[in-house]
């Protein structure tokens, strides 16, 4: 999806709709969420501290997250992909893998396929998705980006070697900014720098990665699209403009954040048997605090007597804290053998 958290809101609210919006805090310590393609023209970009973004928007408007209404429009986009193919791999909320290889509707073209998803998403949801086709899901990921927003973008087979070698390293799927400057420091600039270094150079400079960054270079990603990703935990964190100093404060706080989880675990029809409290400090220290409990988290009230036996636990008397969030894990789903026994434990 094209700038998902970002178009939602201005799709929900029209007198967003053109100008540059964030989604996320405005204080100092908030993160940018997402940003829409109108703060993107300013360089601000997901993952960017507030103050940064408003330095180079000074006229970005902040809006805060609704991660329900996302999660609801998700599903929608989620629901369609189903409707061609059974072989979806999520990546994230607003994004998959498809191999469309068993064509549910017999069109018989991946890019056909990918065009009537893209209309299909913008007639039923109102946005904009864009698409990347090809052979393996490494030249897919890539191609998706291309014609970022509201395009399609295909890479042949034929045409995939010329098109890697000429790519920066950095459009790499897979190479992260630390590592492309690494490369750049090395003379790899482009794929076809990176081609010219043997198997046994790219392991010496690049660790046991470097054998995948040898395969993908040349185009060989035999990873399948995989139905089943199974999810090791799900949590919310708050990161405060200013510290919690008062024991009141963090209760408070913390019960505020074990109801947020308590939707997405119910969202997401999970449960789970381990509590994981994580505590920042205003000096960057951070700790985490963990209990697995014999059986699993089904209701509100367990959840909280769990996150205060942790809370208890730990000595916070003087601290100044910037951080809270607690996360479930040793996950369940709600159809599961042990959630079906409790009809009988009753």
């Amino acid at each position: 999806m094209d700038a998902f958290f970002a178009s939602v809101e201005q799709l929900d609210n029209p007198e967003l709709r053109g100008k540059p919006v964030a989604v996320g805090g405005s204080g100092e310590r908030h993160v940018v969420a997402a940003a829409s393609y109108e703060a993107r023209k300013y360089g601000v970009r997901s993952a960017m501290p507030s103050v940064t973004a408003k330095k180079l928007c000074p006229g970005l408007i902040f809006v805060r997250h609704r991660f329900e209404r996302y999660h609801e429009i998700s599903d929608k986009i989620f629901e369609i992909f189903k409707e061609y193919t059974d072989i979806v791999e999520p990546l994230s909320i607003d994004e998959a893998f498809l191999d469309v290889t068993s064509d549910k509707k017999s069109i018989g073209s991946a890019t056909l396929i990918a065009k009537e998803i893209r209309n299909e998403i913008r007639k039923r949801t109102g946005l904009t998705a864009s698409a990347g086709i090809s052979v393996n899901k490494f030249l897919a990921k890539i191609a998706s980006d291309i014609k970022k927003p509201d395009g399609l973008f295909l890479i042949p087979p034929e045409e995939a070697e010329k098109f890697i070698e000429e790519l920066p390293v950095e459009k790499f799927y897979g190479i992260g900014r630390v590592t492309a400057e690494k490369m750049h420091k090395i003379g790899i600039h482009k794929g076809a720098d990176l081609k010219s270094l043997d198997l046994a150079a790219l392991i010496r400079n690049f660790g046991k990665t470097g054998k995948f960054y040898y395969d993908i270079v040349r185009g060989i990603d035999d990873r399948p699209v995989e139905t089943e990703s199974e999810r090791k935990s799900i949590g919310t964190e708050i990161t405060y403009e200013k510290d919690l100093v008062t024991n009141f404060e963090i209760i408070a706080e913390l019960y505020k954040v074990e109801k947020e989880l308590m939707k997405r675990l119910e969202h997401e029809g999970t449960t789970g048997r381990t509590i994981t409290v994580k505590i920042k400090f205003s000096d960057f220290r951070q700790i985490t605090r963990s209990r697995t409990f014999p059986k699993y988290i089904r209701d509100f009230e367990c959840l909280h007597h769990g996150v205060t036996e942790l809370r208890k636990s730990l000595d916070l008397e003087g601290e100044r804290i910037r951080l809270l969030g607690v996360s479930v894990s040793n996950l369940e789903s709600e159809n599961d053998e042990e959630r079906q026994l409790r009809l009988f434990e009753e």
